[in-house]
């Protein structure tokens, strides 16, 4: 089967930066397929989001190659490629409606005028969960919960129809309840829509939970690459065996001695 997305030695290197934040990073993606990068705050797991994205800051040295055999040429950000950030407090505009930021990307990539624009992103946030979407729309983001403003995210993201949906840290932010229901919705549209998902994140038992593989991330170099259930069962990196270790299994109450 033909790879949506292939890398091959891929090093990224920051302005000024001392050291590369990936070095020499060689995966493919498959078309459909829910890949989890996982790994410890600067492990380059965002940068090798970005960088698949087209994302990475001006002046950034790339080397190696990034290539799109799953796709007629050269991918469009936010057309072809639908990024959520990890702080949708951020990455929304606080002076535009719900509405407009919504449609906003089906109307610059598919080309809708004004009102089906308005009435895509009615839909769109129907299709994210969201109650009231009519509502919703004509709402600002400090109207909305932090859960809401992610599941708004979403769907700006998915307003133009992407074939690949990147999700970076997307639930660090939120409490377990609402991060369970991202989760769940974020594979939901994988499935009924048809994209492939790039989820990033830090919590292995989360990427383990939804993932078809993993990919953990170290010092910007990819350590292990493999079917979730392998990877987690009988990891061959020393850093994947610490993120399993690191991990509390809030399901188990733990052993608590009596005092004697």
């Amino acid at each position: 089967m033909t790879p949506l997305a292939s890398l091959a030695d891929l090093s990224v290197t920051y302005r000024r930066a001392p050291a590369p934040a990936l070095a020499g990073v060689t995966l493919h993606i498959e078309a459909g397929e829910i890949l989890a990068i996982i790994g410890e705050s600067g492990s380059g797991k965002s940068t090798l989001a970005r960088v698949i994205a087209g994302l990475l800051p001006e002046r950034t040295r790339v080397a190696g190659r990034l290539d799109w055999p799953g796709l007629e040429g050269v991918p469009r950000a936010g057309r072809d490629i639908g990024y959520v950030f990890q702080d949708p407090g951020s990455s929304l505009n606080p002076v535009l409606t719900i509405g407009e930021q919504v449609g906003e990307g089906a109307r610059r990539h598919l080309g809708l005028g004004r009102r089906a624009a308005d009435a895509e992103a009615i839909r769109l946030l129907a299709h994210v969960h969201l109650p009231e979407p009519e509502r919703l729309a004509r709402a600002y983001p400090h109207q909305l919960s932090g859960g809401q403003r992610q599941r708004v995210a979403i769907a700006a993201a998915i307003a133009a129809r992407p074939r690949l949906l990147i999700a970076d840290e997307v639930t660090s932010a939120l409490d377990v309840v609402v991060q369970a229901a991202i989760v769940d919705l974020l594979v939901e549209l994988v499935r009924v829509d048809g994209m492939t998902l790039v989820f990033v994140t830090h919590d292995l038992a989360l990427a383990s939970g939804i993932a078809d593989r993993i990919a953990v991330m170290a010092a910007g170099r990819l350590v292990e690459l493999g079917p979730a259930a392998e990877v987690v069962a009988s990891p061959k990196a020393a850093e994947t065996a610490a993120l399993i270790a690191a991990h509390i299994d809030l399901a188990t109450p733990p052993l608590i001695k009596e005092a004697s």
